[in-house]
């Protein structure tokens, strides 16, 4: 089974999010794993944090990049959460570090909400060219960046819109799938590739 890993970014205070945007990034969480894919986030509190609860309840698996460069530091100088993520990698790299790992290390980007390390991770993604899911509704940077994007003169890029988290899943989904040109072998085809090379 192949599974995409899919980035949630999103606001870590939430005081000027929706009300329904801590639901809604669960559910988000929820719907990454339904599809067959890993959630992978900022290891961060708020909307990324609500993400990772979802994907746990759901029974998949949840990955969290860390500014910091030690579990220590994560915890005592950050006061970030270790709940509800399966592995944590310590970047070391401080936030804007860390946004870079977090974005280039998922097939895909989601936001949700979301503030300007929100929309950090918004241009990383936007720039090297890969598939953003959008989640309107939710407040913040993710409903800005509809009414941003004819503003900065660089074309749409790979960006879709929903208001639901399952619309949007598929969505994106569509978009990660296109990008996935290369079909590695299975072992048993190798195999038998190796098996037909010995004989000639």
């Amino acid at each position: 089974m192949k599974y995409y890993k899919l980035c949630v970014s999103g606001a870590a205070e939430t005081g000027h999010c929706s009300e329904d945007a801590l639901k809604k990034a669960e559910e988000l969480g929820r719907e990454i794993v339904r599809h067959n894919s890993i959630l992978v986030t900022g290891a961060t509190t708020g909307t990324p944090f609500w993400a990772s609860k979802g994907a746990k309840e759901e029974g998949g698996i949840s990955i969290g990049l860390s500014p910091a460069y030690s579990e220590k530091e994560h915890i005592e100088d950050f006061d970030l959460p270790t709940e509800n993520l399966d592995v944590i990698i310590y970047t070391g790299f401080n936030f804007s570090g860390r946004n870079l790992f977090l974005t280039r290390s998922a097939d895909a980007v989601f936001i949700v909400c979301g503030r300007m390390g929100t929309l950090n991770e918004f241009s990383i993604a936007f720039e090297d060219n890969k598939p953003i899911g959008v989640l309107e509704g939710t407040g913040g940077t993710a409903d800005l960046i509809r009414d941003l994007i004819p503003k900065l003169h660089r074309g749409s890029r790979k960006i879709v819109y929903d208001t639901d988290p399952k619309r949007l899943v598929e969505k994106v989904l569509e978009l990660v799938k296109k990008e996935k040109v290369i079909t590695l072998p299975t072992r048993k085809k190798e195999a038998q590739n190796n098996k037909h090379a010995a004989e000639m």
